[in-house]
């Protein structure tokens, strides 16, 4: 029944100048319908529960508005508008870029992300210079998209540019048929890259196709403009407040790079922060079996050593411990540094107890870290993705290949415990693998001006991946 007073009420719209307005509409059904796509920069649901960036924001907006959010997921983004103009929703939060084409069917609000658009290309393969070096290799784009728009726009200049589109597929998908080597190139937004990139760790951007592309959400033309004014004044408002960066911030801040200037730092919290938490440290690791400089990384790693440390999504204290592990582990104060620091000892070790037997170290410690991190559900998740390509499970350099892959919907379907960041275990742990080699090193020298030293090749983190200059 409301679906149909959805379709009567789109039905309406320029046929009946005393219609109530769109807002109006939404507020007397007490429901916004958003319609968004199935991706990591969109929408995903998983155990436990609905995330991503749009969700965030269309919740936060529904919110505002005091109605409930009602979220009409697709698979592609060549169905999102169809969906939209169909009178099913009320507006679209989907990551779509403001084009000319669009326009004719819609209305844009506020723009809330700006994203730049990158051809990409697989490192070994040939860095073209221009897009004259494109003209005779394959370039793939998803159908539907302002990738495809830009292509047209460039083959006006460039006609012998062509390229093969297709409405089955997702941006990640052809990304990684760019690292299969089946075909040169494809078009991806920043953020999409940004994340994908964590797996196919060859791709690199070949050339900046346009710089600033702006996304925002859209609604159907001819609906008025009540909707569309309260949503930018609601954009506009967390922008300001600080919302939309740490909305950003939880979905994208892990592309950050740890770099050798992290090093530098890193060791100055050591002889800064470090002292006054050290015997915690020693004496909980003591406790719990671990070696206290490798607590002591974990720390680093959740807090760099700030007892007062908050994360986005409301983790606290320097082992960042959620309200939910504290309850778990009996911890009445999460923000008190000993508590904290023997908290944390106390769920690694259980971490490590709950590895398979068979996992040797340091396999088992790192397993452990990965599921101090996403949890171990999604531990024994990676473990059956790794079995089922013949895989060893039992090995890291297996299970880091397979976390990744829980972001990706042919295989977060298939398991148990459903989405993951997974991408986030793999760099957590590759940090604390960083950090504790530094801290191995610096006590074996803490007699020395550590000012005085370089860090050794063998223990620094990579420096930050630099662009390539030729090719």
């Amino acid at each position: 029944m409301r679906l149909l007073l959805y379709i009567s009420l789109a039905a309406l719209i320029g046929t009946c100048s005393s219609q109530p307005s769109l807002l109006d509409q939404v507020l007397e059904v007490g429901e916004l319908r958003v319609v968004t796509r199935d991706s990591p920069t969109a929408f995903v649901t998983g155990p436990e529960g609905p995330s991503g960036p749009e969700y965030d924001l269309a919740l936060a907006f529904a919110e505002e508005i005091g109605v409930t959010l009602v979220i009409e997921s697709v698979q592609s983004v060549s169905e999102v508008l169809p969906y939209l103009l169909s009178g099913q929703a009320h507006l679209a939060a989907a990551g779509l870029s403001i084009t000319d084409s669009r326009r004719d069917f819609v209305n844009f609000g506020h723009p809330y992300e700006m994203v730049d658009m990158h051809l990409i290309y697989k490192l070994g393969t040939g860095k073209p210079r221009s897009i004259d070096d494109i003209l005779d290799r394959s370039i793939e784009a998803v159908a539907g998209t302002s990738h495809v728009e830009m292509l047209v726009s460039l083959q006006k200049v460039y006609p012998e540019l062509t390229w093969t589109e297709n409405a089955d597929v997702e941006v990640a998908d052809l990304l990684a048929k760019v690292a299969a080597g089946d075909v040169d190139f494809t078009i991806a937004d920043s953020t999409e890259f940004n994340i994908q990139r964590h797996f196919y760790p060859d791709l690199r951007v070949a050339l900046d196709l346009e710089i600033g592309d702006p996304l925002a959400w859209a609604f159907p033309r001819g609906s008025g403009d009540t909707l569309l004014s309260r949503a930018d004044d609601f954009l506009i408002g967390i922008d300001r407040a600080g919302t939309l960066a740490r909305i950003k911030d939880r979905y994208y801040g892990h592309t950050d790079q740890f770099d050798y200037v992290g090093t530098r730092n890193f060791i100055r919290h050591y002889e800064s922060r470090l002292p006054r938490y050290r015997a915690m440290f020693e004496e909980a690791a003591a406790q719990w079996g671990v070696d206290w400089r490798l607590l002591a990384a974990i720390g680093y790693q959740e807090s760099h050593w700030r007892s007062g440390a908050v994360s986005p999504t409301g983790v606290r204290g320097i082992m960042m411990l959620t309200e939910d592990t504290a309850k778990y582990l009996g911890l009445k104060d999460r923000v008190d540094p000993k508590t904290s620091i023997f908290g944390g000892a106390q769920y690694y070790a259980r971490q490590t107890e709950r590895v398979a037997d068979s996992v040797d170290e340091p396999d088992r410690t790192w397993m452990a870290l990965a599921a101090y991190n996403v949890g171990f559900n999604h531990i024994k998740d990676a473990r059956q993705i790794v079995a089922w390509q013949g895989g060893n499970p039992d090995t890291w350099i297996d299970i880091s290949k397979a976390l990744p892959l829980l972001s990706q919907r042919k295989w977060y379907t298939r398991v148990p415990f459903g989405y993951a960041r997974g991408w986030e275990p793999v760099l957590y742990v590759n940090n604390i693998r960083s950090y504790y080699n530094i801290l191995k090193w610096i006590t074996a020298n803490e007699e020395s001006d550590l000012r005085e030293f370089d860090i050794p090749e063998d223990v620094a983190p990579p420096a930050a991946e630099k662009p390539e200059e030729s090719a």
